[in-house]
Formats: structure tokens, C-alpha cells, sequence
């Protein structure tokens, strides 16, 4: 890859929000977890989940001022290194993003407040509202982000409008309804509450090897495995719902994530492994599964899933297509008061005008589309063809490590439910040492995601390439040195801040209230083992 304006600004974006999303999904996640903590707390009375509840909610307060640190830098962004893209389409993703500040960061913050504060000063069920509050926020912030980001991958309820130049909602219903939105959301806070459970469940093997709070580690324990497989199933389920509608609106993306050259008979195979070669169009070594594939992209058994080879030339018919609406906007522009001229290419706009970003992608070789040869128009159409390895291997990283967790938790929910954790030291120490993996199939599930869409900024709409801002590599290299500077040391300021955190342990807890006297739930949740 050039390193070129366009390469540059794509790596700092992706620098800073691969940085943001180590925060995000621990904080998703924790607020659920400590939320149910506390609402045991008040159903039994038992001051034992009230100290819980506030070590975790140590953690997650750590853990979110860094995630609001790192996150704000990221909407600033799209103004400094991609205000074209803020132009042309600021009116359908400025809303969401506006309407997430407005309703969802700010309930979130505010009662972040209540929650370290409000103890001593409001009743239990007032403070258990405050918490559920800040688990709300948490999750309402991520819904309206994906919604954004939803929209870029399937862009729906919009059109272009010839007279401004830009992209307006035509329906703000659909984008809020959007379904690759919607199965977005849901995979992506499974996969937080994957992470908080493994994180939970991480911390708490480490105190019991250590022989160090165990009362609260296996309570902890008890709810991590039970939330985390919970999770860790939807996250399966709701992964198949994804797969599923990048079959029906990001089919290149389905294909490189395949290496799927050709288009195969129906019902397609799935690819265990194999070497996706992208200059010899093939993947070496593959080991296939029949039908699998077909089931999960198309739950059929006569559909195909079509390949590469066939998805180029797609795009080649349009790019003609897009030609010819390129050259009826210009029509339009130029034609002043000719009312009939005005007309005659409106028609041809309408007709075509969903393929005028295709045309766009000639930019990278010719200024005008319409001049472009039938060699730049097949080289614009292989550009469409994301990288093949890259995509293909992240994406079995992160279903690899998914079956991985569902393993794990599996496996210490019956532990928890036979009380037998000291008979197995092992399985303890792999629970510590799991607590970077789900960050890690985070950022492939990411990375698939948004590296898998190239070469569009919106997909079909805005190459990329056509959405930077116009500045210097000079000045862009110099911020990718600041914001990688800066958030190293925040997130190792993160890493010290949890690791003394998690070292000095649950505090005892002052509080002069008395328990219930009749904690038969609690009992029934963890029986006493004194």
C-alpha cells in the first residue's frame, strides 16, 4: 500500500479507533455485570454483593474515562482528515452520532456519577436505577454508533440530490431500522459481554490462585461463566445473521473473507484454511466443509454465492453505468435554464444515478470518467477487491477464538455449579492468561468489518479515496506520531491504574446497615461453603 494521503488517514483512523475499541466492549459488558451484581445486592441484602459491585465498578470507571478519552477524538476526526466524507453525507451521519451525544453518552455520564457518589446518599432501589442507567447509556451509546456505521455499510433511507451535491435522508426510519445496523448492534455487545465475563472470570481465577478473596472470586465467578456463555452463544447466533446480509449487500466482502475465487455450485463450501494468493487469483491448500458455506450465506440449498471473479465483473458493467450518470450530472449542472436539456439527463440520472460512485472510483486514474479507457475501467474494477489474506485470516481468528470462549465458559459454569474450582489449577490459570482474547477477536471482528468494505468509505456510494481531506502527508504523519504517543500512554495509565486496582483487591465494606435475615436467594445463587 502507497503511502499516500488517502493511506495515511485511513492508518490513522484505524490507529485511533483499534486504540478506542480496547475500551469500549470491557465497558459495554461491565456495566451489565456489575448492574446484576447490584441488583442481587438489593433482592437479598447481603453486603457481600454491595463490595462486589463497587470493585467491578472500580474497574469499569477506569476503564470508561479512558474509553470517553480516546472516543472523542475519533468524531473530530471525520471534520479534520475526512471533511469531503463530512460533506457529502453529514446530514445522515451527523444524527445518529448527534442523537448518541444527546441521549446516550450523557444519561451514561450522568449517572456515572450518581453510581461512585450516590451511595450514602440515595436509597438502594434509587442507587440500583442509577446503575441500570449507566448500563443503559452504555449500550444506547453503541446502538446509535452502529447505526452510523451500519449505514455506511448498507446505505439506506438516502439519496443523492444533484442541486447540493450531497447525500440526504430520505427516509430516516430505514436508518434507524437498517438491519445490518440492527445485527451489528447485537454481535457487537454480545462480543462486550463476552469480554467483561472472560475479564471477570480472569480476575477472579487470579485471586483464587492466589487464595485471596475467594468469597467474592467464586460469586464472581458464578456470574461471569452463567452471563459469559450466555453471551458467548448469541455471539455465534448473531454472527450468522451478519453473514448472512453481507451475502445480500456486501457480497465482495463475503467472497474475500471466503478467498472465493469463482463462483461455486450451490450450495457453496466454507473454507476451514487455505493460502489466499490475490496475484495468482487462488487459494492454495484449501480444506473445505460442503455446504456449509451456502447454508450460512444464503440458508438455502440452490442459491449461489457468487465469486470474485464474477463480483469484478459486476462492477465493471457499473462503472459504465456510473459513466453514463456521471456525465448526466454534469449535463445537469451545465444546462443553466434549458428546461428540456435539464429533463432529458434527470431521466438518465434516475436511471443510473445509483452507480455514479462506481464512476468515482476512475478518480484514482483519470479526472474525468468519461474519458477513462476500458483498461482503467477493468483496473477501477478490480480495486473493488479488498485484500484477500488479511481479511481471510482475521476472520477465522475471531470464530476460532469465539468457539474457544464458549468452551471456557462452558467449562466454569459447571465448575461453578459443582463448587470443585481448587481441584483444577490449570483451568484457573488458563482463565488468567484468556483475559486478552476476547479483546483481540474484538479487533479482528473490526477489522473484518471496516477493512472489508474497501475500497468504499460508503459502500457503493464514496470511494474512499474521494473522502479525504485535502492536507499534507507532512501534517498527517505528524498526527499519526502524536495521537499513537499519546494513547500509548494512556492505555499503559489504564493498564497500571487496573493491575493496582485488581492487586489491592474488594475493599471491606463500612457500611452500618445490617444484612437481611432471610437470604435464602443469595443461598440458592452460591451456596455457603463455611
Amino acid at each position: 500500500m502507497e503511502l499516500d494521503i488517502v493511506s495515511l488517514s485511513r492508518i490513522q483512523f484505524a490507529l485511533t479507533a483499534m486504540y478506542h475499541f480496547l475500551f469500549v466492549p470491557l465497558t459495554i459488558g461491565l456495566s451489565i455485570i456489575i448492574a446484576i451484581m447490584e441488583t442481587v445486592y438489593v433482592m437479598t441484602g447481603r453486603l457481600i454483593w454491595r463490595q462486589m459491585t463497587k470493585f467491578w465498578g472500580t474497574l469499569f470507571g477506569i476503564n470508561f474515562v479512558l474509553g470517553v478519552a480516546t472516543g472523542i477524538v475519533m468524531e473530530f476526526q471525520f471534520g479534520m482528515n475526512w471533511s469531503y466524507y463530512s460533506h457529502y453525507v453529514g446530514d445522515i451521519f451527523g444524527a445518529p452520532l448527534a442523537i448518541e451525544g444527546l441521549m446516550a453518552f450523557f444519561l451514561e455520564a450522568t449517572f456515572v456519577g450518581l453510581f461512585f457518589f450516590g451511595w450514602d446518599k440515595l436509597s438502594k432501589v434509587g442507587h440500583l436505577a442509577a446503575t441500570w442507567a449507566v448500563a443503559l447509556g452504555s449500550n444506547l451509546s453503541a446502538l446509535w454508533i452502529l447505526i452510523a456505521n451500519g449505514w455506511m455499510q448498507y446505505p439506506v433511507g438516502s439519496a443523492f440530490n444533484p442541486e447540493t451535491m450531497r447525500m440526504e435522508v430520505t427516509d430516516f426510519a430505514q436508518v434507524l431500522l437498517n438491519p445490518v445496523a440492527q445485527a451489528k448492534f447485537v454481535h457487537t455487545v454480545s462480543a462486550g459481554y463476552v469480554t467483561a465475563a472472560i475479564f471477570v472470570l480472569g480476575v477472579s481465577a487470579w485471586y483464587l490462585l492466589k487464595g485471596q478473596h475467594t468469597d467474592i472470586a467464586k460469586r464472581s465467578i458464578a456470574i461471569a461463566s452463567s452471563f459469559g456463555l450466555a453471551a458467548a452463544l448469541s455471539v455465534v447466533v448473531l454472527g450468522d445473521e451478519s453473514g448472512y446480509l453481507s451475502s445480500e449487500h456486501q457480497k465482495m466482502k463475503l467472497a474475500a473473507i471466503e478467498g472465493m475465487w469463482e463462483t461455486e455450485p450451490a450450495p457453496a463450501s466454507f473454507t476451514v484454511v487455505g493460502w489466499p494468493d490475490q496475484e495468482a487469483r487462488e487459494t492454495h491448500y484449501a480444506i473445505h466443509i460442503p455446504w456449509v458455506m451456502g447454508l450460512i450465506g444464503t440458508r438455502s440449498l440452490d442459491e449461489e454465492i457468487p465469486g470474485i471473479d464474477q463480483l469484478v465483473e459486476n462492477a465493471q458493467d457499473r462503472i459504465h453505468s456510473g459513466i453514463i450518470a456521471f456525465d448526466a450530472l454534469q449535463g445537469i449542472r451545465q444546462a443553466g435554464s434549458d428546461s428540456a436539456i435539464v429533463q432529458e439527463d434527470r431521466a438518465r440520472f434516475e436511471e443510473h444515478g445509483n452507480n455514479l460512485g462506481y464512476a468515482l472510483l476512475l478518480k484514482r486514474y483519470v479526472d474525468d470518467p468519461r474519458i477513462a479507457t476500458q483498461e482503467q475501467i477493468q483496473q477501477a474494477a478490480w480495486d473493488t477487491v479488498p485484500m484477500v489474506a488479511p481479511l481471510f485470516w482475521a476472520f477465522r481468528i475471531m470464530v476460532g477464538l469465539g468457539f474457544l470462549f464458549i468452551l471456557l465458559m462452558a467449562t466454569f459454569f459447571i465448575l461453578s455449579a459443582r463448587r470443585r474450582y481448587e481441584n483444577h489449577p490449570w483451568l484457573l490459570k488458563i482463565a488468567v492468561f484468556s483475559i486478552p482474547l476476547p479483546f483481540l477477536a474484538s479487533e479482528m471482528g473490526w477489522f473484518v468489518a471496516e477493512f472489508g468494505r474497501q475500497p468504499w468509505i460508503i459502500e457503493g456510494v464514496l470511494p474512499t479515496a474521494a473522502a479525504v481531506s485535502n492536507l499534507g502527508i507532512r501534517t498527517v504523519l505528524g498526527t499519526i506520531a502524536g495521537f499513537v504517543a499519546i494513547y500509548t500512554i494512556l492505555l499503559i495509565i489504564e493498564m497500571k491504574l487496573m493491575l493496582r486496582a485488581i492487586r489491592k483487591g474488594p475493599e471491606p465494606d463500612d457500611s452500618p446497615e445490617a444484612p437481611l435475615t432471610t437470604p435464602r436467594l443469595s443461598q440458592r445463587l452460591i451456596p455457603s461453603e463455611q
